[in-house]
């Protein structure tokens, strides 16, 4: 019989817990959810300063776990802060999913604490020069810590990975992000709360993965265009396009808006003989054709020997990544060094915005 792992939980907010009762976006969503669902893993403990979300959040995975063959029957254990539940628990895997200005002091604490792997909520830290001292600290320790950049994860991002490499010479990236979350604010560099870092970690790390598929993982430095600032704070910034090259791809463009009133994020691949185009909610691949609509030209076609699931599972291959990993079958699909380059990227920009 495969070894069980034993897993904690830092962190009972809304990636950690809650996004897992959204019945619109596809579960498991949160990190309890995804580890509850692992046959493998088994969740001994909570921890959070709010003692109200942890009381909710035992109630319900003591309810889970009473319906789960393979869970502990046992109540998970609780604790207020990360020295007392490692004084007390001993987890295989830490998932640390506070709040993102938490994430360096409980990283450094965590790692120290010696659990054979951590999960980390992305980003790395709030700034490059904080996500080395992380990377240090793992390497200090010599314990692993995953990034939940979510979509390295995702079936359909796989494919598009795969993909890449049948649509010719890639001629452009066209990333886009729409928010009404303002893109970058100077005095939320304490706490993170800008589009910029919360949401445009994942558009460039995706990017980043897509290149690796091309082995062209290095960008140029940033040329920002389209630069819109906020009407009544001008250090605010609202939209811009962010333009870079690679060595395999000369034109690569980030466009972020948060002034729009809805959410998007999409990524298109437009290569010399197709496209991909994929996002939440879809993934299209094109491949050349011979056209439908003029003799003896060609022309962009669904490829529809390109079988897209339903279901991306985006978090559950996260947490299977980690078993994984323990099991020594697989490498970790997305590390601190993976991180700290998305958080180069981020402060390039800034620099070049301000």
């Amino acid at each position: 019989m495969s070894e069980k792992y034993t897993a904690c939980i830092i962190g009972v907010g809304r990636i950690g817990f809650s996004l897992g009762f959204d019945r619109k976006r596809e579960q498991p969503a949160s990190h309890t959810m995804a580890l509850l669902a692992n046959p493998r893993i088994k969740l001994i403990a909570g921890c959070d300063v709010d003692r109200k979300k942890l009381t909710d959040w035992k109630t319900y995975v003591k309810r889970r776990s009473f319906f789960n063959f393979y869970a502990s029957k046992n109540s998970p254990a609780i604790f207020l802060n990360v020295d007392e539940l490692f004084l007390h628990c001993s987890p295989d895997i830490a998932v640390i999913a506070v709040n993102e200005e938490f994430h360096l002091d409980t990283a450094l604490k965590v790692i120290s604490k010696k659990p054979r792997l951590v999960i980390l909520e992305k980003p790395v830290a709030l700034n490059v020069s904080d996500a080395k001292k992380v990377l240090k600290q793992s390497k200090k320790y010599n314990i692993p810590v995953l990034i939940n950049h979510e979509r390295r994860f995702a079936v359909d991002y796989k494919l598009a990975y795969d993909y890449i490499n049948k649509i010719g010479d890639v001629q452009k990236i066209n990333a886009s992000l729409f928010s009404g979350m303002k893109l970058y604010d100077p005095s939320e560099e304490k706490t993170g709360f800008y589009s910029l870092l919360h949401d445009g970690t994942h558009l460039i790390d995706i990017v980043l993965y897509l290149l690796e598929s091309l082995k062209s993982p290095e960008i140029s430095k940033p040329v920002i265009t389209g630069l819109v600032k906020d009407k009544k704070d001008k250090k605010i910034i609202r939209a811009f396009s962010a333009n870079f090259s690679s060595k395999k791809v000369p034109d690569i463009s980030f466009f972020m808006s948060g002034k729009s009133r809805f959410f998007g994020f999409e990524v298109e691949v437009i290569g010399t003989e197709g496209r991909i185009s994929i996002g939440n909610g879809h993934a299209e691949f094109y491949s050349r054709q011979e056209s439908n609509l003029y003799t003896g030209f060609y022309s962009l076609q669904k490829d529809r020997s390109v079988k897209v699931p339903e279901k991306t599972l985006y978090f559950s291959n996260m947490v299977q990544n980690a078993v994984d990993y323990l099991d020594g079958k697989a490498a970790l699909k997305s590390t601190v060094e993976n991180g700290i380059a998305v958080l180069k990227i981020i402060e390039e920009i800034k620099h070049s915005l301000l």
